[in-house]
């Protein structure tokens, strides 16, 4: 098949070569209209930057684009912790860039990555499978982190939501707590869809009052589910939340009301970042910098022409801390 080129983008596109040139530079001199139908093109064509096409024959950038939905948290940095440091132990550098939207801005981020790096990490559990698929460059060595795949695709690392949300419920449960509330992540994501869904069949199969209440994986929305629980006179006595930010959050509200943790309503997280370890916050352990180190690694492997492998589920484990066990130090 032969390659499409520069002209080719710029004749999809109706500009000219220069104007392909500088959107693919990101420079400023060029409208989000006009950026927007470059990349559109350079998606339909397949087109890689020449740089690029000889980087992955030739002479490789040694470079590998990084992708998440944000670059802010303690989260992503462990993330980028551990893939930094599997990086550099294989002579590699990183290239991070963050992707908040939807479809364009998908597209136009990973349209930055191209001709810049042999192979591309990305997060991006906001996106469908269709709009994924349209976004990524077709010939790209690219590994998928916590994001919707379709089988036979292409290869991924998941976290086991399922299990680490049934098994904060199950130890809910086993501690006696029997009206349990979850602060769920936001809608369309699909590590928050998998938590709040393992967390309503666990309720179910323990046979425990539940509710679900909306988050976003802020502090901000922890604060706010717990303030509108008080308000409103909801009977509780443990606390879910979908990452650690909300748990710390609502950890916090909690105690600003004159609520006793965890005698009178236990406190669990996901994730198990630094600042949950240290405010002795029950979660559920992801290794989180393990999961960038492991993710790295696999695409290192892929670019050197590894099998490509399936989807890997990357099992967690509960942490009981003394927000659920006064006797526990974690």
């Amino acid at each position: 098949m032969t390659e499409a080129t520069i002209r080719d983008v710029a004749r999809r596109a109706q500009v000219s070569v220069a104007t392909v040139s500088r959107a693919l530079n990101r420079l400023e001199n060029v409208s989000e209209q006009t950026r927007n139908r470059v990349a559109e093109a350079v998606r339909e064509l397949g087109y890689i930057p020449h740089a690029g096409a000889r980087s992955l024959s030739l002479a490789r950038t040694n470079a590998i684009g990084v992708v998440l939905p944000d670059l802010h948290g303690e989260f992503f940095s462990e993330i980028v912790r551990g893939m930094d440091r599997e990086a550099s132990r294989r002579g590699y550098l990183l290239l991070l860039s963050n992707l908040h939207g939807r479809k364009q801005q998908a597209a136009n981020a990973l349209l930055a990555m191209r001709g810049r790096v042999d192979g591309m990490l990305v997060m991006a559990p906001q996106l469908s499978e269709a709009e994924l698929s349209e976004a990524l460059p077709a010939r790209l060595p690219t590994l998928l982190i916590n994001t919707r795949t379709q089988e036979g695709g292409r290869p991924s690392i998941h976290l086991d939501n399922r299990a680490g949300a049934r098994a904060v419920v199950e130890h809910l449960v086993s501690i006696g707590r029997k009206r349990l509330i979850h602060i769920a992540g936001p809608d369309g994501n699909i590590d928050a869809q998998e938590r709040a869904d393992a967390f309503r069949r666990a309720c179910a199969a323990n046979k425990v009052g539940y509710e679900v209440v909306a988050g976003d994986f802020s502090e901000d929305s922890g604060t706010a589910a717990i303030g509108s629980l008080i308000a409103r006179g909801a009977e509780f006595d443990a606390v879910f939340a979908a990452n650690d930010n909300m748990a710390i959050a609502a950890l916090h509200a909690l105690r600003s009301a004159g609520i006793r943790v965890p005698e009178q309503v236990a406190v669990a997280g996901f994730d198990d970042i630094p600042l949950a370890r240290h405010l002795g916050i029950s979660t559920v352990r992801v290794r989180i910098a393990e999961l960038g180190e492991r993710a790295l690694g696999r695409l290192i492997d892929l670019i050197a022409g590894a099998e490509p492998g399936g989807d890997e589920l990357h099992a967690p484990e509960l942490v009981v801390r003394s927000t659920t066990d006064r006797g526990s130090t974690g």
